[in-house]
């Protein structure tokens, strides 16, 4: 293990129960007194009963917790990337510096006939489509100065605009001219989260992920972490904080079988692995031992 073990675990597969908004928050500040590092939420363009916006249910989560990581699924296809830098953004402000992003793409024909705007592509083309989005979105996180702000009074102005700046960006798949419309958030880059399921998004994972969610462990030079996706069922507590606390990778995502394994995982397993290893600082990056990224447009 190259560090402290991260811990997150995935709200979806805690049963319908979930998408009770205050259950929400329930099972989030359960996670967060476990000392789990943060909670994520999946989602997609397929219609499914009871799911709810995952970038929306992780703003309601935000005022209610204090320092776990909310980690929401945001597709890059069919989507603008613009719109993807202003919510997470947006998230990353109200939560105080803890939004993450866990980049998707949609395969669904279904989908792609519901928005008309292009045919079905390739898996190959769907994962550099999601590659030129990064790429824009994490420029429109720089567009904004951290001091861009100065709400000066006396003379009415609100912002030095010489402190936003266009991002010009012309690709394949979007032209793009910012900047955007949302002041940089406290990380600066909220954390990049990738599945790394196949050829494609492994490649894209090895340019453009902070944090890599595997099946297996597997190596990633560029990543912060690389977090195996752990599916689990309640069961030996003891059994499974040997095999956690043994395990020579970065950390999990857990993904437990019902709200009842949510819990049992959080009030019996997490905090025996994290007896001697909070974390510590106020944001995801600092989890995760990442310095707040200098602005690529600052002077």
């Amino acid at each position: 293990m190259r560090g402290r073990l991260h811990l997150g675990i995935a709200l979806d597969c805690a049963g319908d129960a979930l998408f009770s908004a205050d259950r929400a928050v329930e099972l989030a500040l359960i996670a967060e007194r476990a000392g789990i590092d943060f909670v994520s939420l999946d989602d997609g363009f397929d219609p499914a009963p009871d799911r709810p916006d995952a970038l929306l249910v992780m703003a309601r989560l935000a005022p209610a917790t204090t320092s776990i990581g909310l980690v929401a699924t945001v597709t890059t296809t069919h989507t603008e990337p613009f719109h993807v830098s202003k919510n997470v953004a947006s998230l990353d402000l109200v939560s105080g510096g803890r939004a993450g992003w866990r980049v998707a793409v949609s395969t669904s024909e279904e989908a792609t006939r519901r928005f008309g705007r292009k045919g079905v592509q390739s898996l190959v083309e769907l994962y550099a489509e999601a590659g030129d989005a990064i790429e824009v979105v994490s420029r429109l996180w720089d567009s904004w100065e951290d001091d861009a702000v100065i709400r000066d009074r006396p003379t009415g102005r609100y912002l030095d605009r010489a402190k936003v700046h266009y991002i010009d960006f012309e690709g394949s798949f979007f032209s793009v001219r910012g900047p955007s419309i949302t002041p940089r958030s406290p990380q600066g880059q909220p954390l990049v989260f990738i599945d790394a399921r196949d050829e494609p998004s492994r490649a894209l994972a090895s340019r453009r992920a902070d944090i890599v969610l595997v099946d297996q462990p597997e190596p990633f030079a560029r990543a912060a972490a690389v977090l195996v996706k752990r599916p689990i069922v309640s069961g030996d507590a003891a059994a499974l904080v040997d095999e956690l606390r043994g395990a020579d990778i970065d950390g999990f995502l857990i993904e437990p079988d019902s709200t009842e394994t949510f819990e049992w995982f959080a009030t019996e397993v997490a905090p025996l692995v994290r007896t001697a290893d909070m974390p510590v600082g106020a944001t995801l990056r600092d989890r995760f031992g990442l310095e707040r990224p200098a602005n690529r447009y600052a002077s």
